[in-house]
């Protein structure tokens, strides 16, 4: 009997044959046109699967590809292939202001809905000025706010911290934030006080932070790979998590696993995808030290267009 894992892995190949730690910000050759075979077939799975326009990318996933060839013609890449938002990291505006990298986004067709900027808040007022110049539509880092997760204390306090930076952030009009987690916001416990039952930071954050302000980036590998079901958390918190981080691999338990191409690792997307329809606003691919070519992005952008709901 075919194992899900190998199914999985045949079906992304079908499916492929039938068809970015700090603030964001401290001469362009001409974009390419989207006419490559990968984006033909993606374009013809429009409607089909997610749309394109909630399809974005982490930039980190090509940091040592853009190390070697610069930013621009990695964007250049992304256009052909047929995205239309990238998340940013620190690098990735090699020293451009936000409106020049907002302008050289746009030069190649993309924007830039969500960053992994600074939390840090006696200089998020600047975070904030960078965001609105970038388009932003939520804010946040790659991890939570100070003070952590260290005590049950400090993730109340962390919670405190992302109700007052995300409420300066929609005033801003640059939307929620975010925080994101990796596998210890699962496996950090606390005995609530009042109940004694055992819960995650992460589900103590979700808790105590205010829905007006403050969602989640679920990165779906990393709790995985802490043992969350995660199709169970987004049925219960699904309100709560309005961006996913798609990022698949190899799951190894407690150890740390292995990053792959979307569709091609241990994770079941069909009830996640399922699961996070309706409340989910983007959708946004990543894989940490992808190889410095275009397949890990053309991959994973034709399995989430094409997938079939």
């Amino acid at each position: 009997m075919t194992s899900p894992k190998t199914t999985r892995r045949l079906l992304a190949a079908g499916a492929s044959a039938a068809l970015l730690a700090g603030g964001l910000f401290a001469g362009a050759p001409a974009a390419a046109a989207p006419n490559s075979d990968r984006a033909n077939s993606a374009a013809d799975c429009a409607g089909r699967g997610i749309p394109a326009s909630k399809i974005s990318i982490q930039l980190f996933s090509y940091f040592g590809w853009q190390r070697q060839v610069g930013i621009e013609p990695i964007l250049a890449e992304l256009q052909e292939i047929g995205y239309q938002n990238v998340e940013p990291f620190g690098a990735s505006a090699e020293g451009r202001t936000a409106p020049e990298f907002r302008q050289l986004l746009k030069q190649y067709g993309l924007k830039a809905p969500t960053s992994h900027g600074s939390t840090a808040e006696a200089t998020f007022p600047t975070t904030l000025e960078a965001a609105k110049e970038l388009g932003q539509k939520y804010t946040g880092s790659g991890g939570f706010a100070s003070p952590g997760i260290g005590t049950y204390e400090n993730v109340l306090a962390t919670a405190e911290t992302m109700n007052r930076l995300g409420e300066l952030s929609v005033k801003n009009g640059t939307g929620k934030l975010f925080g994101h987690n990796h596998q210890s916001e699962f496996t950090t416990q606390y005995a609530d006080p009042e109940t004694g039952e055992m819960k995650s930071a992460w589900q103590i954050l979700v808790e105590n932070t205010d829905p007006r302000y403050v969602t989640f980036q679920l990165d779906v590998f990393w709790a995985a790979d802490a043992g969350v079901d995660v199709v169970s958390l987004i049925e219960q918190y699904g309100d709560r998590i309005e961006l996913l981080h798609i990022k698949d691999g190899d799951l190894n338990g407690d150890a740390r696993g292995i990053p792959g191409n979307v569709g091609q690792g241990d994770i079941d997307w069909a009830p996640i995808l399922r699961a996070a329809q309706g409340s989910v606003k983007y959708y946004v691919v990543e894989r940490d030290g992808a190889p410095n070519d275009r397949d890990f992005a053309a991959e994973s952008f034709e399995f989430l267009t094409c997938f079939n709901f």
